[in-house]
């Protein structure tokens, strides 16, 4: 019901921003400002250019915002405006290759739900150590770039299945299957590492 009232509450004001009340923006991306800045940061690691393409994406929200239909969320809409601002950013820089895969291979590929299990599954207290999370944040960052994003949407900003299809423009089977690579890259670059932290911790419930 929550989440009925703040759809409902959303395609008020923006409806009200379309009709000239352009003041209602700021609190229309209120709410989403840190997840996508930090969404951002993540994929380009780099603090002033996931400003800029924080800054260029609501920008371009607020531009296009007219041909909002809400066939989707808000939220969705405007990470994939993020997503693109961000790999254009890596395009210009040439310092990250965004790999493509045939859509194929993924739609066939062969998904264990023995394996696919939560990465949040690591203990908690252990996500609050400085150097276990910056393990991790230097993991996610070696990701290439679609399965970074998959990632960052799925654990981490916690869109569903659905939701992280239509903001990467994929089917769901692609979006099971790249964070499914995703989540066994970062099991592989991971688990030696969290074993020297802790050698009799079971880090990964799959280990």
């Amino acid at each position: 019901m929550v989440e009925k009232v703040q759809v409902a509450d959303e395609a008020q004001i923006i409806a009200s921003i379309v009709r000239g009340e352009t003041h209602l923006f700021h609190d229309l991306i209120r709410p989403y400002e840190r997840s996508v800045y930090a969404m951002v940061l993540s994929m380009l690691q780099n603090e002033a250019d996931a400003e800029d393409a924080a800054q260029e994406a609501f920008l371009k929200a607020y531009r296009n915002l007219a041909k909002f239909r809400a066939e989707s969320k808000f939220s969705t809409w405007l990470i994939s405006i993020a997503l693109n601002e961000a790999r254009s950013k890596l395009r210009q820089k040439k310092s990250v290759k965004i790999e493509a895969l045939d859509a194929g291979s993924e739609e066939d590929g062969h998904v264990s739900p023995a394996i696919l299990r939560d990465w949040r599954e690591v203990p908690s207290e252990a996500l609050e150590r400085k150097e276990v999370r910056r393990m991790i944040q230097l993991a996610v960052a070696d990701l290439p770039g679609i399965y970074r994003e998959i990632f960052l949407l799925r654990d981490v900003e916690e869109l569903s299945v659905n939701e992280s299809a239509e903001a990467l423009g994929i089917s769901v089977a692609s979006v099971k299957v790249r964070l499914h690579r995703a989540r066994m890259m970062l099991q592989k670059t991971l688990a030696p590492q969290l074993k020297q932290v802790n050698p009799k911790r079971r880090w990964f419930p799959w280990l």
